[in-house]
C-alpha cells in the first residue's frame, strides 16, 4: 500500500541545507499500522508531511498504491496535533470541510461519522464551546468524511490529560479495525506506539534513519494494554530508545 525508498530530506538552500532525514525505507501493507517513535526534533513529522504529500523528497520515493506522490492526495487523511478546527464554523461546518473542498458537499456529508463519533447532538456548537477531547473527534469526523484509504497522525493526543488520551486512543483503534485504513501514527508516547502499532519503527536523532524495526503482532484489542505482550513490547521500546 505505502513504499518508501532511500528517503533523504534537506531543510534550507543549497550550501547550506540541514538533513532531516536520511535514507529511510519501508512498506506498509494495506489495512496495516504502523508507529514512528524517537526523539523529538529527530524528522518523524517530516518523514509523514513527505507521505502526505506536503513536503517533496530530496531524493529516494513515496508510492501508495503504486503510483508515486507528488502532492497531497485525496484518499490521504492527515490529523495534527491541534485539531485545526476554525473558530467561525460550527462542528457541522468543520467535520464537511474536506468535502467542502473537493467539491463533494452537499452531494455527500458528515452526518454519519458526526453520528459514529458522537457528535450529532453538537453539531451545531462552535469549537469554543467544546471540551478538548471532543474537538479532536470533530478533527477526526473531519480526516474521516472523505473516507481515506490511507490515515496519517502527527502526535494527534498531544496535550490531553491521561484518561482522554486513552479514550481517544481506544476510539482510533475502532475505527482502523472498522474502516480498514492503512495507519501511520507519529507519536513521542511509547505506550501509545505500543498501542496503535502493529509494527513500530524506533528511529535515531537528527537525521533520522531507522534504528530498529519493533513488530507487535497481539496488538488490535481494546484489553491490550492489561496484556504481557503490552508490557513487553513498552519495555522493548524504552530499551531501544535509550540506547
Amino acid at each position: 500500500m505505502i513504499e518508501v525508498r532511500s528517503l533523504k530530506i534537506d531543510y534550507g538552500s543549497p550550501g547550506s541545507a540541514v538533513r532531516a532525514v536520511d535514507g529511510v525505507d519501508f512498506t506498509l501493507d494495506r489495512g496495516r499500522s504502523l508507529a514512528l517513535i524517537g526523539p523529538s526534533g529527530c524528522g518523524k513529522t517530516t518523514i509523514l508531511f513527505s507521505i502526505s504529500g506536503l513536503l517533496l523528497p530530496t531524493e529516494g520515493t513515496i508510492t501508495i498504491s503504486g503510483t508515486p506522490v507528488t502532492g497531497p492526495r485525496r484518499d490521504v487523511a492527515l490529523i495534527l496535533q491541534n485539531a485545526g478546527l476554525l473558530p467561525w464554523k460550527t462542528v457541522w461546518q468543520n467535520a464537511n470541510l474536506s468535502l467542502l473542498l473537493s467539491g463533494d458537499y452537499p452531494k455527500q456529508d458528515a452526518g454519519a461519522v458526526l453520528d459514529e463519533l458522537g457528535l450529532s447532538e453538537v453539531k451545531d456548537r462552535y469549537p469554543a464551546e467544546l471540551s478538548e477531547g471532543m474537538k479532536r473527534r470533530v478533527g477526526i469526523a473531519r480526516a474521516l468524511s472523505t473516507a481515506p484509504s490511507v490515515m496519517l497522525m502527527d502526535e494527534p493526543l498531544a496535550s490531553l490529560d491521561t484518561l482522554t488520551r486513552e479514550r481517544i486512543q481506544d476510539l482510533f483503534l475502532t475505527l482502523w479495525r472498522t474502516h480498514k485504513f492503512s495507519l501511520i501514527l507519529v507519536t513521542h508516547d511509547i505506550e501509545e506506539a505500543a498501542f496503535l502499532g502493529q509494527e513500530i519503527l524506533v528511529l535515531t536523532e537528527r537525521p533520522a534513519r531507522i534504528k530498529e524495526r519493533v513488530e507487535n503482532p497481539e496488538m488490535g484489542g481494546l484489553d491490550y494494554r492489561e496484556s504481557a505482550a503490552y508490557t513487553q513490547t513498552v519495555r522493548k521500546l524504552r530499551e531501544v530508545l535509550e540506547k
